[in-house]
């Protein structure tokens, strides 16, 4: 047995979740060439240290293997994250529209203000979305657009000017255009239940340059990783072509800026063109092609149009047209001749039996064996498709969009119906492979703290509750979906996803301890330190000084420099202030200066509140 190798970094005084059977619980880890060495007590690990390693002190904090999201559109999303303003975690429009009326006093024309997706009207506290006539007060002359799920879109008047929408101009079909008495556009856009007024609408605005991309994708990886991810498979997305979107994701890996590990899925763009796409790509990049920061994972969500079905419950649900089969069959014959794992987005049950009829059929022909292919989403899944996806060994990626739309599920389909969607835990029990996600940055927020709050509570984030106990996993089985178990569906099973030795060394040392925190208080969670392969990548707090350094972001009225990203919600009895280091209110608010979003809680009552900040100079909106 050979020594074990002088560490690069070692790690002390933590509380390891190590997710490894054989070894679940450790206080310290040693890492050498971005991988765990040995996981331990400190008093063996401290024997290994050399006069050349360094040693960080945990103070006693959690630590956990880095979370890996199996369904995120970070590549498209890290394109426009610096032009948009998140209302992710906002939890009242007396906070959300003070935030809006900043950044429309910073955006200069003829820019656009965008808040695109990842909050649902449940979080606020008014229950409801901003109306046209709000936006136009705060906006009269800079568009604004406010993606709500993908169910609608509010535009103000000058968005509607931007755009060129007027009484002569046509519905788009699966979409609408809602009028006033007059046949004049009001603002608002539905999806009907086509999102795809929704995507073509947002399209029509700027883009950023390229080399604000580079920067703009950079800062969405640094929030990713302040929330304790290392690691995301990209589900491609609408308008996301490749290879032309992703030479900026393509250029910070050459450049060896990436600092979360992607594996990316293939994403068709053209209807009726879905198979030649595919003809031409698995001719040209191979599964697995790529490294262990940046590698080709496979097809879809998209396979073809006439398979997706729409996610908006406020809508009756679709059925797919009568050609979904045929256009189907030769896609997957396709894929699975080239063993191509794939993905297929699937809300309904109904879409995911029809579509298992045409896996059966290939897999007669063309056995599935090593091929890691799945579901996305499945909320309605039922018992005998759950048997059949474990028969043909495939898998179900679930997402927490339940927790943004549970309400209107409800509204639907009953309160009893919202109980086992998505059925997760009688999935495990079938002995399908289940891995966790988020769908962000539109249909939900990408932060995993929300996702495990809702699978461990059952709650929705407007607090709604949805599933009895049968349907709730215990905290570790959570977190397991969130890091080890997501490795299937990149088919990195042993790379990655636990703290154990041999592993790539990828963790998060926590905020709070997850294993302890009262429930509601997961959704609370942050990572305070992340690290990617013995490098860390993000800190904060006691660790703030070990963050890498990040050029601001750009633009310099970008929301991201003002707002940053997820919101956290006020503590009890305290008011909140949001700010990163662009505030020049930084140093006499007494705000620890980092890149990226602090909170600072203040027990000042609420009508001092004026007065105080004031006599500090200060001039920062979110308190």
């Amino acid at each position: 047995m050979s020594p074990t190798p002088t560490p690069d970094l070692v790690l002390v005084n933590g509380k390891f979740t190590t997710l490894d059977r054989t070894n679940p619980q450790a206080d310290s880890v040693a890492i050498q060439d971005g991988r765990f060495v040995s996981v331990g007590t400190r008093q063996e690990i401290m024997k290994l240290a050399g006069t050349q390693t360094r040693v960080i002190d945990l103070n006693g904090r959690r630590a956990i293997p880095g979370l890996i999201d199996s369904h995120m559109h970070i590549i498209r999303g890290g394109l426009n994250y610096n032009m948009e303003l998140r209302w992710d975690g906002v939890r009242s429009l007396a906070d959300a529209m003070p935030m809006l009326k900043d950044q429309v006093a910073r955006t200069p024309a003829p820019q656009w203000v965008r808040v695109v997706g990842g909050f649902t009207e449940h979080q606020f506290a008014e229950k409801r979305l901003p109306t046209v006539e709000e936006l136009n007060a705060v906006a009269p002359d800079t568009p604004v657009f406010i993606l709500h799920l993908y169910d609608r879109a509010i535009l103000n008047g000058a968005a509607l000017r931007a755009v060129g929408y007027t009484k002569d101009t046509p519905n788009p079909p699966g979409g609408e255009i809602l009028r006033d008495a007059r046949g004049n556009p009001t603002g608002l856009l539905l999806a009907k239940p086509n999102a795809t007024i929704l995507y073509a609408t947002l399209a029509k605005g700027p883009k950023l340059p390229p080399e604000y991309q580079k920067n703009s994708t950079r800062h969405f990886m640094r929030e990713v990783n302040r929330l304790g991810v290392t690691g995301v498979i990209d589900a491609g997305g609408g308008y996301q072509n490749y290879p032309e979107d992703y030479s900026i994701i393509e250029e910070l890996h050459k450049e060896g800026q990436l600092t979360v590990r992607l594996a990316y899925n293939l994403f068709t763009q053209k209807p009726k063109e879905e198979l030649s796409d595919f003809k031409t790509w698995t001719s040209k990049v191979k599964p697995g092609q790529g490294d262990d920061l940046y590698r080709h994972n496979g097809a879809g969500e998209m396979l073809v149009y006439t398979a997706a079905d729409f996610e908006d419950f406020r809508v009756e649900r679709p059925d797919m047209p009568p050609s979904m089969e045929a256009d189907l069959e030769p896609v997957i014959r396709l894929l699975a001749e080239k063993r191509w794992p794939w993905r297929l987005h699937a809300t309904y049950d109904q879409t995911i039996t029809r579509a298992l009829d045409v896996y059966e059929k290939v897999a007669k022909d063309i056995p599935f064996d090593g091929l890691n292919w799945f579901f996305d989403h499945a909320e309605t899944i039922s018992d005998r498709n759950i048997d059949r996806i474990a028969a043909l060994g495939g898998g179900i990626a679930v997402q927490h969009r339940m927790a943004y739309q549970g309400e209107y599920f409800v509204e639907r389909y009953g309160a009893r119906a919202a109980e086992a969607t998505p059925p997760v835990k009688k999935m495990l029990e079938k002995g399908v492979k289940v891995g966790a996600g988020t769908d962000a940055t539109r249909v939900a927020s990408y932060n995993p703290w929300v996702s495990l709050y809702w699978l461990t509570t059952g709650k929705t984030v407007g607090g709604m509750p949805m599933y009895p106990q049968a349907n709730l996993l215990d905290r570790e089985t959570a977190l397991r979906l969130w890091t080890e178990a997501n490795t299937w569906f990149s088919s990195e099973v042993g790379k990655k996803g636990q703290i154990k030795v041999g592993q790539l060394a990828d963790l998060a040392v926590l905020s709070a301890d997850y294993f302890s925190v009262p429930g509601d208080e997961i959704q609370d969670i942050t990572s305070v330190m992340t690290i990617l392969g013995g490098k860390v990548v993000y800190g904060d707090g006691d660790f703030g000084k070990l963050s890498p350094e990040i050029p601001p972001a750009m633009p310099d009225w970008s929301p991201v420099r003002r707002g940053g990203g997820y919101q956290p919600r006020p503590q009890a009895g305290a008011h909140t202030l949001a700010m990163n280091t662009a505030c020049g209110c930084a140093s006499a608010c007494g705000v620890h200066g980092h890149a990226h979003e602090k909170a600072w809680t203040s027990n000042v009552p609420t009508s001092d509140e004026s007065s105080f900040w004031g006599a500090l100079g200060c001039s920062c909106w979110a308190f």
